[in-house]
């Protein structure tokens, strides 16, 4: 146990120096969606709910976090394109070391941008610094490793010319099907309950309701969670049996 923990130290160490050689990615997850949570607040909280600060800025967190996918999916895809992976193939470490490697690694910037998000939201309405902001940060965790688990999938999977244009299905998955954008009572039922089934709905709506409260915790925090954590758990299982099945091919 304590070896792989070294392992897996070592590991996220070497992931965090290559993050931080480019930078320019790293703004980029960062500054756009801080952008839009700008704009988009300026432009329309005045004409609906949807856009008012308690609700945006927890969309924007949890679309932010979709970013993830690529940004880790691309960390992967570039180190399986050099020798690094190759090299590291024949020693100790176990699938999973490198998977929570890389995990541990990204998290600390799904940290950030939740921070930075609700604390630009909270300069435009005050009612956001509460204790439920320390809950939707907390459970924004959550949500952030899900989309990194997918993203590390992803990386598992395609290569680096590819992993652009599969990762950003995702993204426009949490835009579009999580009701971020746009009221969805008015929807047919069988499309909202598809929505309700997937991830990017429930983590948008725990979140919100973290944040903002809720009369029913069970329906509005734990199954949303619950949900989330599922789809989680399945992607980083995925990730683990890919990676191991890629370690073994080379």
């Amino acid at each position: 146990m304590r070896e792989s923990l070294k392992r897996i130290g070592t590991l996220t160490l070497r992931n965090l120096k290559e993050i931080a050689r480019d930078p320019l990615s790293l703004v980029f997850t960062l500054l756009m969606p801080l952008f839009m949570e700008i704009l988009f607040y300026f432009i329309f909280h005045n004409l609906t709910s949807q856009f008012e600060m308690k609700y945006l800025a927890p969309g924007i967190v949890v679309f932010s976090h979709s970013f993830l996918t690529l940004f880790t999916g691309l960390l992967i895809s570039l180190d399986r394109n050099t020798s690094f992976l190759t090299r590291l193939y024949v020693s100790k470490a176990r699938s999973f070391e490198f998977i929570l490697s890389y995990a541990v690694a990204v998290l600390p910037i799904a940290l950030l941008q939740s921070l930075l998000f609700f604390i630009v939201g909270g300069l435009f309405d005050t009612s956001l610094f509460c204790p439920g902001m320390l809950l939707a940060v907390a459970l924004s965790l959550v949500t952030a490793l899900f989309f990194i688990a997918a993203g590390i999938l992803l990386g598992s999977l395609c290569g680096e010319k590819s992993i652009g244009g599969v990762a950003s299905a995702l993204i426009a998955g949490q835009s579009v099907l999580s009701g971020m954008w746009f009221p969805v009572e008015g929807l047919d039922p069988a499309m909202i309950a598809v929505m309700d089934a997937l991830p990017f709905r429930n983590a948008t709506q725990l979140i919100q309701n973290a944040l903002n409260g809720t009369d029913d915790p069970a329906h509005g925090i734990l199954i949303p969670m619950l949900i989330v954590l599922a789809y989680t758990v399945a992607a980083f299982a995925a990730a683990v049996a890919v990676f191991g099945a890629k370690m073994r091919s080379n």
